[in-house]
């Protein structure tokens, strides 16, 4: 994390100190939430519609931070406060992180896209911890609050950073790839995710590309060459002199050959090399396969990758498999869109170790004017043969519902708007050696029932 002098935070972040008699002063790392506020951290008041963080400012001081900015045009209650004054604290947060990112000896990989960014980064990370001081997003810090969070958090030896970018707009990307500045960009793929701010499919793919801007000329993009969307868009933009493709198809600069996949994860031959990802469903070939392309870029040979591999450290909620006492669950309720969704259920299919599957799905959001016929064409491709019980939540999965109650038999299919009820009914349907995948946007909190069905495990 950013270690530093109370003068070197103001010199970085163009404020001036107020009330320091000693500006020598250490600040270790900065929380801009008074909740989580860590001892010498700097706290960063930001302001929102419906919220002033000038107003925490002295609990944080309380609770051990160093020091605080603060807007000049605002009164300054006490005159003992140690205070670095700025025209405006998220400017100043911008241009802290900025500066700091700058003066690190670090090369940094920004990822972004619809699906598997932030497995892709956990895989990458992981590998290259093998050979390098590595530090990645955590969370879902991938946003104009998060990334700066991200950047200030990395420590002054770290030697690579993966970082995640997400966007629901155009700019977004614009504003976080030209904060960073990354050395290598990587676009997974384009899906349906953010229909209802960029409309097209076309244009999330431009949405994505703008991390381009941030890149320098000698600057290395990967891309899935598979995507038709992703190669299409593409020739809209300035590509470097070196970009790269990947993917199972032949006209790809880097060819996947997919051997097999299980329950112990997806087997793959890649440049005369058969790697294997200890991840569930075939599409982790991808996310795999470019992780393993980039560290080689970095000089890493196949037994330091092959062991980066045994060892991934994935972020919570996104294809986690948490094995209980008589049941599993495949807890994939962080993100959902027809893409990731198609994944999950794909996943579970060729999972054939389990006496019953269960499915809970809940609402995609973000998908613009045909959200209603997209839930539709989810119901009506359920495989019926490979599931055994569907429960569906929210307003947007009644359709989902609606759509395929009648392929399943009587009292197989079931649509709740209480998660309570859903659970208690769930529960009834559980038999030893029983899956139940649960997946929908982060906005309906199905954490909830996992964490309820975690607890009915225990009884």
């Amino acid at each position: 994390m950013i270690e530093k002098s109370l003068s070197e935070i103001a010199h970085l972040c163009d404020g001036e100190l107020f009330n320091i008699s000693d500006s020598n002063i250490f600040v270790s790392g900065v929380s801009t939430d008074s909740r989580t506020i860590e001892k010498n951290n700097l706290f960063i008041p930001l302001i929102g519609p419906n919220f002033d963080g000038h107003e925490y400012a002295f609990k944080a001081l309380e609770d051990g931070a160093s020091a605080i900015l603060w807007e000049k045009k605002r009164f300054l209650p006490r005159n003992d406060l140690p205070v670095i004054l700025v025209e405006d604290t998220y400017k100043a947060f911008i241009t802290l992180a900025k500066n700091y990112r700058n003066s690190l000896d670090c090369k940094i990989i920004a990822i972004t896209g619809s699906n598997g960014k932030t497995t892709t980064k956990d895989i990458l990370a992981s590998i290259l911890k093998e050979k390098f001081k590595v530090q990645k997003t955590q969370k879902n810090f991938n946003n104009e609050i998060g990334l700066p969070m991200t950047l200030l958090s990395l420590d002054s030896d770290c030697e690579v950073a993966v970082l995640e970018m997400g966007t629901e707009n155009f700019g977004e990307i614009s504003f976080l790839t030209n904060l960073a500045k990354p050395d290598m960009a990587l676009i997974t793929n384009i899906g349906d995710a953010h229909l209802l701010t960029l409309k097209t499919r076309a244009n999330i793919a431009r949405a994505k590309l703008e991390i381009l801007e941030g890149l320098p000329k000698n600057g290395i993009y990967f891309y899935n060459g598979d995507d038709l969307n992703l190669r299409n868009i593409s020739k809209e933009f300035e590509l470097p002199e070196r970009t790269f493709t990947y993917g199972v198809n032949e006209n790809n600069d880097f060819i996947i050959e997919p051997l097999s996949y299980d329950g112990s994860g997806v087997t793959f031959n890649l440049e005369d090399h058969i790697y294997t990802i200890p991840l569930l469903g075939n599409h982790q070939i991808y996310n795999g396969a470019v992780s393993i392309i980039i560290a080689e870029f970095f000089g890493l040979d196949y037994s330091t990758i092959a062991k980066g591999l045994k060892s991934i450290d994935l972020t919570g909620m996104r294809n986690e498999l948490i094995q209980l006492k008589d049941f599993d669950i495949l807890n994939d309720s962080y993100k959902s869109n027809p893409q990731s969704l198609d994944s999950c259920l794909e996943t579970i299919y060729t999972l054939e170790d389990y006496d019953r599957k269960i499915t809970i799905i809940g609402d995609m959001l973000e998908l613009g004017d045909n959200e209603i016929s997209i839930h539709e064409n989810v119901g009506k491709n359920l495989n019926p043969d490979k599931i055994d019980y569907l429960f569906t939540i929210g307003d947007l999965a009644s359709n989902i519902y609606d759509s395929a109650k009648d392929n399943f038999p009587q009292d197989h299919a079931f649509h709740f708007s209480s998660r309570d009820e859903l659970i208690r009914s769930v529960a009834k349907c559980i038999v030893p050696n029983t899956l139940i995948m649960i997946k929908a946007s982060r906005a309906m909190h199905l954490e909830y029932i996992v964490d309820a069905l975690k607890e009915y495990s225990r009884v």
